[in-house]
């Protein structure tokens, strides 16, 4: 069977800028998001297991020009006689490991980190250790104060809708740079109608991107989560009812976009709140999920302060949901759910890559106006944006944004609603609405 293509990766120069800063570059993201594809391809190309000529995008570190010294060994850790060696002593396996070496899946070891510490301190080159990781080592303290000082991360998500938009590289961070500008400029497109369903419905994992659409692929995601539940939940914690996190995950499914609501999830399950809640953590752990806080200001206590939910991908909620682009478009409270789901996570996308750090949350006051994403830019700068599954927009649609505006004061930068039309509008205090792909066809916002 053909090899899936290797779309162009934002994180490919953050990776290769990293190696000649950091002696540990953890690439950090789900499993089958593509780190091993991308530390291979970078560091190791004799292990790829792709066939073909390098693509045009990709630039070597350094110079350009790949030498001996810039090959790195590759050992990957779902190999159960390397994890076996790895776990039986540590500090020989570091000990032994060449100058400069790929190590895949390395949270299934947390016993290496300690090593990989020492070894570091007493040679510390750039460089040195490239490390994937499929679970979130920034939620395991003792992981990741290990390397405190010695690792870079550098983020990898499923492909976002820019990268599958071109084997060559846009113009990375558009969108969010007109954002936090406050200003896009008056233009038209056509609108995306089905085809948006259609990309919902993928989701941006490049194995299930390489399957037709339809059943294979969504055997695919089911058979993603089982393995993921046996392998590294397993590896994760002890569990008696394995088989209620599918289950689970479907309903969270279900709650995408939604405000958290742990009761309505253990419902079904003869299990307390604690442990559902215990359970969620884990699958935000491999990146499952993805809980989105609240937004706070001290202009004003009349917040609400309850967490939302999200999906990390909306590709394997339309899977666990079994729905497909026609279910979607019948179903348009589900649609609307997804559809926000599926800028948030485009956006996240986008900003692990962009020239300045942001986070990410939701707007909701006490009189129910609300921002579906709230992102921070630092600690000055502020942008909100209203998601929308129609084909307009009216003044009203704003409300929550002038509510956020409020409550930022000079920090809010812009507020957008995007919206599957065809213009893109300004609507007066650095208001505007705009199409949905301009979200990822920045291109489309030169002017700017």
């Amino acid at each position: 069977m053909a090899s899936p293509q290797l779309h162009f990766r934002y994180a490919a120069p953050q990776l290769t800028e990293a190696l000649e800063d950091s002696p540990v570059v953890l690439i950090h993201g789900p499993r089958q998001c593509g780190k091993t594809t991308l530390a291979q391809l970078v560091c190791a190309p004799q292990a790829l297991r792709w066939q073909g000529d390098v693509p045009s995008w990709f630039k070597p570190p350094g110079n350009g020009e790949r030498t001996k010294g810039q090959d790195y060994d590759y050992l990957s850790f779902d190999d159960d006689v390397v994890r076996a060696g790895a776990e039986a002593d540590p500090m020989g396996f570091v000990a032994n490991l060449p100058e400069r070496a790929v190590l895949d899946e390395v949270q299934r070891v947390p016993a290496l980190f300690s090593a990989l510490k020492l070894a570091v301190d007493r040679h510390r080159v750039p460089g040195r250790f490239v490390l994937t990781g499929s679970t979130n080592v920034l939620l395991v303290p003792a992981l990741a104060d290990s390397l405190a000082g010695r690792m870079q991360i550098v983020p990898l998500h499923p492909l976002a809708q820019c990268e599958l938009a071109s084997g060559e590289a846009v113009r990375a961070g558009g969108f969010l740079d007109a954002l936090f500008n406050g200003a896009f400029p008056a233009h038209r497109v056509d609108p995306l109608g089905n085809q948006l369903l259609d990309r919902i419905v993928a989701g941006g994992y490049p194995a299930a991107l390489a399957r037709p659409a339809g059943r294979r692929r969504t055997n695919w995601y089911h058979n993603y989560v089982d393995a993921l539940v046996q392998r590294d939940v397993r590896d994760l914690a002890r569990i008696s009812a394995l088989d209620a996190l599918p289950r689970l995950l479907a309903l969270a499914a279900a709650q995408s976009a939604q405000l958290l609501n742990v009761s309505a999830l253990a419902s079904p399950f003869q299990v307390s709140r604690p442990t559902i809640n215990g359970y969620i953590t884990l699958l935000e752990r491999i990146f499952l999920l993805d809980r989105l806080p609240p937004w706070h200001s001290n202009r004003t206590s009349r917040l609400i302060k309850s967490p939302k939910l999200h999906m990390g991908d909306t590709g394997l909620a339309c899977a666990l949901l079994g729905v497909d682009a026609a279910a979607l478009a019948k179903n348009r409270n589900l649609l609307g759910q997804l559809l926000e789901t599926f800028a948030l996570q485009e956006l996240r996308r986008q900003a692990s890559w962009w020239n300045a750090p942001c986070t990410f949350h939701h707007y909701r006051d006490k009189d129910q106006a609300e921002v579906d994403i709230v992102i921070e830019r630092g600690a000055l700068s502020v942008a909100g944006i209203e998601v929308k599954a129609g084909a307009t927009v009216r003044n009203s649609d704003f409300r929550g944004l002038r509510k956020l505006a409020k409550a930022a004061g000079s920090r809010f930068q812009c507020g957008v609603v995007l919206y599957d039309g065809e213009a893109c509008v300004g609507f007066g205090d650095a208001l505007y609405a705009v199409p949905i792909r301009l979200l990822w066809e920045p291109a489309d916002l030169r002017s700017v």
